[in-house]
């Protein structure tokens, strides 16, 4: 009765931790009316880096006094070209204006604004940007929401007008620039908008000069700000490639020295241009439109450091960190998927000799400090992600070559991190290696996680602030290599217990890590944790042995969906303005814009699948085991049949990873960062399944079925003689561990003859391979004298020796 429920009480388990994790949400400060007047300030590429107390008095000044952050000029177009940045101000959400480009440039022609009546003024190419946003790009952003949602407001200046400007193009009052007394204008309507100008410069004294001329005309707007108002600068866009990060201040009632953030970077000190739209409206207390902007509400947190040079200074190391960060990360996945793909290559002769064979016929072996060295090869390529992620803890990107710093740093790592799997107790073991580096690998994200993720802010083989898609918790790679390591962590423990423990002891693990991944205070990745949690239940369900059948697979999909409908249900019963990314897209769905959302998706995987180097890891890793590891020279299938606790991890890492990268947008980068750590793995444990498969020991007595008895066969049934891969050699990547048992041994007494010790489980259910064959005195582990075994006997099946 427990075994038919058993699944039933996994699947409930699982969704259970995954929705209490997804559940859980920190406490964030709600945004309330601050000011009855929002003045907003833009310095197209503006950065911290111009920002000081002579070039900049007034602006140093505000932000002594006020809010500060990095802001991530993300728009519809990279680069941000001015015009985006402000047409995306207006819009609350990813836009950019319509008009030819040149590959990574900016629209020549200049923004076309007419005064017919001295008051307001017009943009006759409103209603055409407004088109092109809202049927050719997958942002559904509509230019002019933020006018549309107050009852009037002003421009000053060509780009505020961009931003001014309602969706037929109307800008209710309109200055092309500062009066000599701003007062009325300013104080004519709850929002203005104006535009400093540009700080576009490649020379320092170009940029000194024009950051100089932006902060005089800062001064004037402080000086004829409205009372009780809240003045917002910011860089507007960038000027130059490659993108950056800019300057975000807010001063103001309730703004006061602290750290800017909002719900859709979850990260101190850090801002979206798209949050500036509804933090003018939330400041002004009005609501949001009916379309909801992709951004956030900001808010002011605490615990800024008070001298304003020490408080400058993390957001300007942001920047130069997160511009060192792109121009390395490319070349370390690219030089990371080249190196894997050449020891794969070298892999393959090896697997083709591995495999001693008793008689005179055969290939020559390999030789043994060959295999040892290789084995380390594969130790290290696995540890590289973990070793590139612990790197980012020194700060690489300060010295003059920041790539170079970066490779020595990781490579010290690498080394260090696989002298300790080295060194490691149990190393000789066939699962040794493999379980050392998943526990490492686990270890070592999930601290990071555990504190912050601040590894992975603007790390190698993190997330960049520069690209706007994350801030905080997992990355793509971070996920990747989590799961695959919890899982892998999870199959080699179920190993080491009975098999009836083995289930348990998966979605312990398992579980462990959907709440890490899920949580937003940790992992903030829901749609990861719902494909782990289909993992975890695919990985449960098979780890005792057997099929990966139809019932099965369906408890796996109950749970994931389970999970995945719990925590909609739960974030669509929050307000609207809090609501996470799977409750937007739900609410999408409703009002019938949901298709924005899967074009997107849609086309995020398509860029990211042909770009992304990671996309050649995930493609070599497959082939390598599909056209290798797993023939019947290749010993995965022998490793699966043998311990079918790790064949069940695998599964379910590539259940997980295939799902989290596809929901995610990330196409096969999650995949890929799993295949970084997996692969190698597995290719170690098929050479020491291969080298141990003739080995040959006499057998410990065997254990009645009614007291849990199990070799490699499965329960009471006798094992391969020969170590052959044909069918009672190993079950296929999902299969069952071993078809039906041949016999039993009568209970009691030892089996007649069974294969030795080396790749067969244990009489507890651990790795019988410790150590493996005869040992150095030439007994065996139990302490008797091994059996000889003629070279005929080596060739008999199973079956034959089961009948004799």
């Amino acid at each position: 009765m427990l075994r038919r429920i058993a699944p039933a009480l996994l699947t409930v388990l699982v969704v259970a931790l995954g929705v209490t994790a997804l559940a859980a949400r920190p406490p964030q400060g709600t945004p309330q009316r601050t000011a009855d007047f929002v003045v907003l300030a833009g310095i197209a590429g503006l950065r911290w880096e111009d920002v000081d107390p002579q070039r900049t008095p007034t602006l140093w000044r505000m932000a002594q006094d006020g809010s500060i952050g990095s802001l991530s000029v993300r728009s519809a177009h990279r680069p941000t070209c001015p015009v985006d940045g402000w047409l995306t101000v207006g819009a609350g959400s990813f836009a950019a204006w319509n008009g030819s480009r040149a590959a990574g440039g900016c629209p020549a022609a200049a923004v076309t604004v007419e005064q017919p009546d001295g008051i307001g003024a017009n943009l006759p190419d409103q209603e055409s940007v407004v088109q092109y946003n809202q049927q050719r790009l997958p942002w559904g952003a509509l230019p002019g929401s933020l006018s549309e949602s107050v009852r009037c407001s002003v421009a000053v200046g060509p780009g505020a007008a961009v931003a001014a400007a309602r969706p037929f193009g109307r800008v209710d009052r309109y200055a092309s620039a500062l009066p000599a007394d701003p007062r009325p204008l300013l104080g004519s309507c709850v929002l203005s908008i104006v535009d400093l100008g540009t700080v576009g410069g490649a020379d320092p004294a170009t940029r000194a000069a024009e950051a100089r001329a932006a902060d005089a005309e800062l001064a004037r707007v402080l000086a004829a700000r409205p009372p009780r108002s809240l003045v917002l600068v910011a860089g507007i866009s960038d000027t130059t490639q490659p993108s950056r990060l800019h300057v975000a201040v807010a001063d103001g009632p309730g703004w006061e020295r602290g750290w800017l953030t909002s719900a859709s970077t979850g990260r101190d000190g850090y801002l979206q241009l798209v949050d500036l739209a509804p933090t003018a409206l939330a400041a002004l207390g009005r609501p949001m439109p009916e379309r909801l902007f992709l951004g956030r509400p900001a808010i002011s947190t605490g615990d800024r450091p008070t001298d304003l040079a020490e408080a400058i200074a993390a957001p300007a190391n942001a920047d130069r960190e997160a511009a060192a960060q792109r121009a390395v990360s490319g070349g370390f996945f690219a030089l990371l998927a080249g190196v894997q793909v050449l020891l794969a290559l070298a892999l393959l002769p090896l697997l083709r000799r591995a495999r001693p064979h008793a008689g005179p016929a055969g290939p020559t072996p390999v030789s043994g400090r060959i295999v040892a060295v290789v084995e380390l090869l594969l130790v290290a390529a696995a540890l590289t992600v973990p070793a590139a992620l612990l790197a980012d803890a020194v700060p690489w990107w300060r010295g003059e070559h920041p790539g170079w710093i970066f490779a020595g740093v990781t490579a010290l790592l690498v080394a260090a991190g696989t002298a300790a799997v080295r060194f490691a107790p149990g190393y000789a073991n066939t699962l040794g290696p493999v379980g050392a580096v998943a526990g490492l690998t686990t270890l070592v994200v999930g601290l990071d996680v555990l504190t912050g993720a601040r590894l992975q802010l603007n790390g190698v083989v993190g997330y960049s602030a520069l690209q706007g898609g994350r801030y905080a918790g997992l990355s793509t790679v971070g996920l990747g290599v989590f799961l695959a390591g919890a899982l892998v962590t999870g199959g080699w423990l179920a190993q080491r217990v009975h098999r009836g423990w083995r289930p348990a002891v998966m979605v312990a693990v398992g579980g462990l890590a959907v709440v890490v991944v899920g949580s937003p205070y940790l992992g903030a990745d829901p749609v990861g944790a719902i494909a782990l949690t289909a993992g975890v239940s695919v990985a449960a369900v098979i780890s005792a042995g057997g099929w990966l059948t139809i019932s099965r697979l369906a408890w796996a999909t109950m749970a994931a969906l389970a999970v995945g409908i719990g925590f909609a249900v739960v974030d669509l019963r929050r307000p609207a303005g809090e609501r996470g990314s799977l409750g937007r897209f739900l609410s999408a769905l409703g009002d019938g814009t949901g298709g924005f959302a899967v074009h997107r998706s849609s086309t995020e995987n398509f860029e990211t699948f042909v770009n992304s180097p990671l996309t050649v890891l995930a493609l070599a890793g497959g082939l390598l085991v599909w056209f290798a590891l797993l023939q019947p020279w290749g010993g995965l299938m022998r490793l699966f049949g043998i311990y079918p606790a790790v064949r069940a991890a695998l599964a379910g890492t590539v259940v997980a990873a295939v799902l989290g990268g596809v929901l995610d947008g990330a196409a096969l980068d999650v995949m890929g960062a799993a295949a970084a750590l997996v692969v190698p793995m597995a290719a170690l444990a098929s050479l020491r399944v291969l080298g141990h498969a003739a080995d040959r020991t006499r057998p410990a007595p065997a254990r009645s079925r009614a007291n849990g008895a199990e070799d490699e066969s499965g329960p009471g049934g006798v094992g391969p003689v020969d170590g052959g891969d044909g069918p009672t050699g190993g079950g296929g990547p999902l299969g069952a561990a071993h078809p039906a048992p041949i016999g039993d041994p009568p209970t009691g007494t030892p089996a007649t003859v069974t294969r030795a010790g080396s790749d067969a489980p244990g009489e507890h259910g651990g790795d019988a391979d410790d150590p493996p064959g005869p040992t150095a005195s030439g007994s065996t582990p139990d302490g008797t004298p091994p059996v000889p075994v003629p070279p005929r006997q080596v060739s008999r099946s199973s079956t034959e020796v089961a009948a004799s």
